[in-house]
């Protein structure tokens, strides 16, 4: 015999899965029970996916990967401090326009404000920016569960919260839905979550000196529109625009040259906020800015851009070749003073690491990057590939946050099954404020997934801005530099999971080349004290052209 309870968690999951609804991230506890008995059952029919995280920041974030890739996830978490645990992934879910899902637990309306033990106001928890529903009927769920936005579902369920028992044979039908054909491939990435419902071209006529920039997510019609008008691209590395013969390897340096000051028109898609100098070209009063909306809560930046939904290149052919031949060369010369100065250094640094994965990243491939310098260092050392050879690399860079990483790569990877190779690449830091990432039970899915750590004992994105200058050195590293001294092999020896650690070029090539299967940890012990340094030392081959 059945309860009230656990008859509303199989209807609400049952309207998941009839939204869409492929995998489900399990965070245990009591109140949540019935949800995660319903869960269990659709998985063991092979319905849904099953994930169980015992941390609920874990949870959400390895929810968010998944639905990054194309699926779509819910998280499921009891009440309490566990559902404050997902608001980071909720946030970065926001601001990336990623439809994730959060199911959270709760007591029935009758027993809120009573004092009952872990509990608290869960109805709009998540601010204005997560469409929220107190579910405490089937009623209560909105028709359209499919929509860009993430979606939080707060259900009262009230005692008893478990099944008398289960049933001793499970059998497909039993929740009345066929299998949701786990094994089909995504047609494309969150993208297909996001398309505008009805666009307004917008033709550029030749003229102005125009260059493209494409931040996240830009995808690929930032590059048609560029090789169409003939006009430079500096496109981010998880723009998946970084493709064809107008991208450009060292955009972001050369937006500090000269070059830079020629500009008359900017073209902007997908949420560039990866470097100063590129938003100080979108900024600038002299520069005619089209701005193309990004997914998810973004302002329009600057207040007085032109909204162009789809941007298209009125001309026959292209605009001056002369302007897009000077970014070229500028930008192969750059390139090569990049490489000889990288290659008399007599130690691995960063980039030599971001570099290598990037070699490392076959077509076909998957490369997840964290934030604050490794995704920096890739935008230097990432050649611009052939169009179609659909390598994806993709960030966290709604809010840009080093949270959930980890989660968030394992997600990617267990979301994109037919990728050639999945690669991820993050800080020390980075890696260390997931590592409950690592924490997976026995029989939970695992992809296969080289995780690439750089590992300076430290944060040296503050050594390359204002608090890593001279004057305030005494103070730099209690406050920024924050040394952990963690050691690695030993975290992931706790964990069972594999790890290596490298020292030199050729180790690393060699530890890239031979991937052994599962989850894997590859540690690049790198300097951080001269990080400053070498920043300012490649800004200067620009200036030198």
């Amino acid at each position: 015999m059945s309860s009230a309870a656990v008859d509303l968690a199989e209807s609400v999951l049952e309207r998941l899965l009839a939204a869409g609804v492929t995998d489900v991230v399990l965070a245990p506890g009591s109140r949540n029970a019935p949800l995660a008995y319903a869960a269990w059952r659709a998985d063991r029919l092979g319905r849904l996916r099953l994930h169980t995280r015992i941390d609920e920041r874990t949870a959400g974030f390895l929810a968010l990967g998944l639905t990054r890739m194309g699926a779509r996830a819910a998280v499921v978490c009891t009440s309490g401090t566990a559902v404050a645990n997902l608001h980071p992934a909720a946030l970065e879910a926001a601001h990336s326009g990623v439809p994730l899902v959060l199911l959270t637990a709760d007591r029935p309306a009758r027993l809120r404000g009573t004092g009952a033990n872990q509990t608290t106001d869960q109805v709009g928890i998540f601010g204005r920016l997560v469409d929220t529903h107190d579910v405490a009927s089937i009623d209560d769920i909105p028709p359209d569960l499919v929509g860009p936005t993430p979606l939080h579902l707060n259900v009262q369920l009230d005692a008893p919260l478990v099944p008398a028992e289960l049933p001793a044979r499970l059998t497909v039908g039993q929740l009345g839905r066929e299998n949701c054909g786990l094994d089909d491939e995504p047609s494309s990435s969150r993208s297909q979550f996001h398309r505008p419902a009805g666009e307004t071209v917008t033709r550029l006529a030749p003229g102005p000196r125009t260059i493209v920039i494409a931040g996240d997510d830009a995808g690929p019609a930032a590059r048609r529109l560029a090789e169409a008008a003939g006009w430079p691209l500096v496109a981010e590395p998880s723009s998946g625009s970084r493709t064809g013969a107008n991208a450009l390897r060292t955009g972001r340096l050369l937006l500090t040259t000269p070059l830079a000051e020629r500009v008359q028109r900017v073209v902007v898609l997908g949420r560039p906020n990866l470097s100063r100098p590129v938003g100080r070209v979108i900024e600038r009063g002299d520069v005619e800015t089209y701005v193309v909306p990004a997914a998810g809560v973004w302002p329009m930046s600057p207040a007085g851009a032109t909204v162009a939904t789809a941007p298209t290149w009125s001309a026959d052919g292209p605009d001056d070749p002369a302007w897009l031949d000077e970014w070229r060369e500028a930008d192969r010369e750059l390139g090569r003073r990049i490489d000889r100065y990288l290659a008399e250094q007599p130690a691995l640094t960063p980039y030599d690491v971001a570099g290598a994965v990037a070699r490392a990243l076959p077509p076909g491939g998957l490369l997840v990057v964290g934030a604050s310098n490794p995704i920096r260092d890739l935008d230097l050392m990432h050649r611009p590939t052939p169009v179609g050879e659909r390598r994806m690399v993709v960030a966290n860079r709604g809010l840009a946050g080093i949270d959930g990483t980890v989660s968030s790569a394992i997600g990617a990877a267990l979301g994109r099954p037919h990728s050639t190779r999945a690669l991820a690449l993050m800080g020390d830091l980075t890696f260390l404020h997931d590592a409950n990432g690592l924490l997976i039970g026995p029989d939970e899915p695992r992809p296969d997934l080289t995780i690439v750590v750089p590992n300076d004992d430290g944060g040296s994105i503050f050594a390359t801005l204002e608090q890593g200058a001279e004057p305030l050195a005494t103070a730099f590293e209690r406050l920024f530099g924050t040394p952990h001294g963690t050691d690695l092999a030993s975290l992931c020896a706790a964990h069972r999971v594999p790890h290596l650690r490298v020292t030199s070029r050729p180790e690393l090539d060699h530890a890239l080349a031979a991937p052994n299967g599962g989850i894997e940890v590859v540690e690049v012990v790198v300097g951080r004290h001269d990080r400053r340094a070498l920043d300012e030392a490649l800004r200067g081959l620009a200036q030198a052209q």
